[in-house]
């Protein structure tokens, strides 16, 4: 039997590493501190996925944004609880999302709401429908439209959308021509920018990869969507402080985790009182572990099963590693642009289809997939604009130059500054934009290339189902009993070897992936999964 304080190692110093660090150092209310506890990660800093920085005086967020839903959210307690919701510095996103977009079609039209708002609320019936949302009231066309939409099992997202779109064309004829914009093009243009906006909410690269039937299973919490006016690393910080001194161990990057089969450990007593887990770093060094917590990213754990990497030794089980593989994970990247002005409104843009002739050459391809670009808050020279999939890894290796290039090419044929937009049967009626659009510095994310990331944050893809994520979470050698998200709280496992890997991060929530308060649970499941584990009562969320 182990006679010595059980070592436990956690990979990742993001969300869900440090929830679960906190957690298994409040153990320490008792006399001594029952665990050897590490923390390591590969990168210069604490956070993961978490980055907030500074861009011209403005606090902006490089990975995660928005505490969505204040009610039940852990994040939210944590950042109310450490008065980080308060700040006299600017932030991104201060004034949440403005509630009246201009919204510019290709050509530089830019389009009535009485155009663009019926779409916009046939979208979001659409998306309510397939979240599982209960409608109240009389007929509506649209709930009819979606329940038609559905009717027919779609497998995907995008299938289901595109559905509802074939209804919306057929049924309803509100749009006439605006500009060298047909009816039906102009429909689809602004049907595909939403559908744009929601690959950002879900980073799949396309809706046709997203999973229909899994959309019922994700679990939002009410309320407010908001962000944190300290920043989202105030939270990663307060978690941090209760740790002491040296228990976070920076710079030290996992190259391969060895850990023991049950049926290499069957009657070989050598191997108890042993730490069964040996952790080889890219500097050479090791570490060895009764215990390791590996919160790695979705994307670091589909590489690390390659055969040519093989993170794991001896590797993962079959069934778990199928789970890796059908679960889905998508890149988005933000890039921010610093311009001269402070007038720039919250654009919403709307591009010709590929088989378009009236298609400018100059607008680049990567730049037609994203939907908007904005000021960071109401008249900061600071604009954002979202990144999804291959066009995210695009713009991740192109030169400043060339981003620089393309937002300017776009905004100019979207916003005209010299001339007046004349639209018609649909356009604003014209008026002079005065938009001195000149833009000083770029910055932009890069998750998708980053080796300790290569992503942002999973999904449910076709052909994959939440009990996937439910496998991935798993402990190796597994025990004998399941586990439960409700409560964060697992079943026993009966022996010292029983729990020598186990993993946490957003994508082994099933309820709450692809959120930050999804790592927290994970990491809260996995450290109380060991606390059980060695007798000790679970005190606290």
């Amino acid at each position: 039997m182990v006679t010595k304080r059980p070592k436990i190692v956690i990979i990742g110093a993001g969300m869900a590493g440090l929830t679960a660090a906190t957690k298994l150092y409040s153990a320490s209310h008792l006399s001594e501190l029952p665990f050897d506890l590490s923390v390591v990660d590969g990168a210069a800093r604490i956070g993961g996925r978490i980055s907030s920085s500074e861009f011209y005086g403005d606090r902006i967020e490089q990975g995660a944004t928005w505490i969505h839903g204040i009610h039940g959210s852990p994040v939210y307690k944590i950042a109310g609880d450490t008065n980080s919701l308060n700040s006299d510095q600017p932030w991104e996103c201060m004034d949440g999302i403005p509630p009246r977009p201009v919204t510019a079609a290709e050509g530089g039209h830019r389009l009535n709401p009485l155009l663009v708002d019926p779409i916009s609320r046939f979208f979001k019936t659409l998306m309510d429908f397939a979240q599982g949302k209960k409608f109240s009231g009389g007929p509506d066309p649209d709930v009819e439209a979606a329940r038609r939409a559905a009717s027919d099992n779609p497998l995907s997202l995008g299938t289901f959308l595109r559905r509802g779109l074939e209804d919306y064309r057929i049924g309803r004829n509100n749009i006439t021509r605006v500009g060298c914009w047909a009816e039906k093009s102009l429909q689809e243009g602004i049907f595909a920018m939403l559908e744009s906006t929601q690959r950002t909410f879900t980073s799949a690269p396309d809706l046709e990869n997203l999973d229909y039937f899994a959309e019922k299973e994700y679990v939002m919490f009410p309320g407010e969507e908001i962000t944190i006016a300290r920043g989202y690393s105030a939270v990663i910080e307060a978690l941090a402080s209760t740790l002491p001194a040296g228990t976070i161990q920076l710079g030290l990057r996992v190259k391969k985790i060895e850990w023991r089969r049950i049926n290499d450990l069957i009657g070989a007593e050598e191997f108890f009182g042993l730490r069964p887990v040996k952790l080889h770093f890219e500097d050479g060094s090791i570490m060895k572990a009764d215990h390791v917590i590996v919160t790695v990213s979705l994307g670091v754990l589909k590489h690390g099963i390659r055969d040519d990497v093989s993170l794991f030794d001896p590797p993962l089980p079959e069934r778990k590693t199928q789970a890796i593989s059908r679960l889905g994970y998508g890149v988005v990247d933000k890039v921010f642009l610093r311009i001269r002005d402070k007038n720039f409104p919250f654009l919403q843009m709307v591009f010709h289809p590929s088989n378009s002739r009236y298609r400018d050459p100059k607008i680049p391809q990567w730049i037609r997939r994203t939907s908007f670009v904005s000021p960071i808050y109401r008249n900061s020279r600071t604009l954002v604009s979202w990144f999804t999939g291959k066009e995210a890894l695009e713009v991740e290796s192109l030169p400043e130059n060339d981003i620089i290039a393309g937002f300017t090419a776009t905004v100019s044929n979207l916003l005209p500054q010299s001339s007046t937009c004349r639209c018609s049967n649909g356009g604003d009626g014209g008026g002079q934009d005065q938009f001195n659009f000149e833009i000083d510095r770029v910055l932009r994310t890069q998750w998708g290339t980053n080796p300790l990331f290569l992503g942002s944050y999973s999904y449910i893809a076709v052909g994959s189902t939440t009990q996937d994520m439910d496998t991935l979470a798993e402990p190796l050698p597994s025990p004998a009993g399941g586990i439960s998200d409700s409560d964060e709280t697992p079943a026993p496992a009966p022996a010292p070897w029983k729990l020598q890997i186990l993993f946490a991060g957003e994508a082994t929530h099933s309820k709450h992936y692809s959120t930050t308060h999804g790592a927290y649970f994970s990491g809260l499941r996995e450290a109380n999964r060991l606390l059980q584990h060695y007798h000790y009562d679970i005190i606290g969320p």
